[in-house]
């Protein structure tokens, strides 16, 4: 979703190391208007050791620690064959999978440095957790069920221009062109389990968890301001996302669309409001994670859902065995509009 970004702030101009010594100052002078975001003990050889840790400085931003392409030669096995197109999927999925994106993203946005940051959603050891019940779905999921929703909703492949394409919902994927068996799928899933081929790493991963917001911290919907999330988004945010929302260009990189038609759709747990706001609050400045604050990234939050972006088909088919999430807010059996949009 939101790579590479860098930390923003009226400095900026000045030259970049001043953002690399400013907002220590800022931190400390902040800190009681906020509620800590979780750290991880630097003695825990599993977070800090493995992942590029979220305080990583900016030109570690496309660095891949547990890379397969500089540790296997292409002439591999089979299944190496699978884990290096899978990388290649997840860090170009537009390019190398046309017929299963329907936006400008990749996996990479969501899950940056080959999903190796911390604090960033980070997938190593993220297999061993499945099968695991998903709320949206109403039932258990398995990796590739995962998979196929991310790239049904992050990746909008239900937006797909491919002629022939036939996106169906998570549940009722007979006939879909993206099911468990599509070779993308497969060889995503080869890519992830590859990453966690490692013995240390258990089903209970202590860098997971770490993008969700207190709910004590939560504002209620109604209160969220979408006009004071614009004006903290033009002064924290756009100096890398732009005011446009679609990304400033970074020696040829830059972060992905975070609204419009080349991002991700309405289905996407990146449009619920408070699942944004905690990705923001944990991950975002991209070099000093956590200098927002909890109220800062609702407002922020708010105003990016209150955007507009692709229509997932498939809505009424979510959440029929569980309660909505009251914080996703285009979903019309809760709402009949965005509740943040006539704000």
């Amino acid at each position: 979703m939101l790579r590479p970004t860098c930390h923003k702030e009226k400095a900026f101009a000045r030259g970049f190391w001043v953002t690399l010594i400013v907002p220590p100052l800022l931190l400390s002078a902040c800190s009681e208007h906020r509620s800590p975001v979780p750290q991880p003990s630097r003695s825990d050889s599993l977070s800090w050791g493995i992942l590029i840790p979220a305080t990583a400085p900016i030109g570690r931003s496309w660095e891949i620690p547990r890379n397969p392409l500089a540790m296997h030669a292409a002439g591999d096995s089979a299944k190496m064959q699978s884990v290096l197109h899978g990388f290649a999927l997840f860090t170009n999925t537009q390019q190398f999978a046309p017929a299963l994106s329907g936006n400008s993203l990749s996996c990479n946005n969501c899950h940056p440095n080959g999903g190796q940051r911390e604090k960033a959603m980070p997938l190593v050891g993220i297999d061993k957790v499945f099968p695991e019940y998903n709320k949206r779905a109403g039932r258990v999921f398995t990796l590739e069920d995962r998979i196929i929703g991310c790239l049904l909703r992050s990746m909008n492949a239900t937006g797909s221009r491919t002629l022939g394409s036939k996106m169906r919902h998570e549940n009722d994927l007979n006939g879909s062109s993206l099911n468990a068996e599509t070779r993308e799928v497969q060889d995503l899933a080869s890519y992830i389990t590859w990453l966690s081929a490692r013995p240390e790493v258990g089903k209970q991963l202590p860098w997971r968890g770490h993008n969700s917001l207190p709910p004590s911290s939560l504002i209620p919907v109604e209160k969220l301001n979408p006009k004071l999330g614009k004006a903290l988004y033009d002064e924290w945010c756009s100096y890398c996302h732009g005011k446009d929302g679609q990304g400033v260009d970074f020696f040829g990189k830059r972060p992905g669309p975070l609204w419009g038609p080349n991002s991700w759709n309405d289905g996407a747990g990146a449009a619920r409001t408070y699942t944004l706001a905690g990705m923001i609050r944990n991950w975002m400045p991209y070099i000093n994670p956590g200098l927002l604050t909890d109220e800062q990234a609702q407002h922020i939050a708010a105003y990016i859902t209150s955007q507009p972006r692709p229509r997932f088909p498939f809505k009424a088919k979510d959440y029929l065995k569980e309660k909505i999430p009251v914080d996703a807010v285009y979903y019309k059996q809760l709402y009949s509009r965005n509740p943040l949009t006539h704000k």
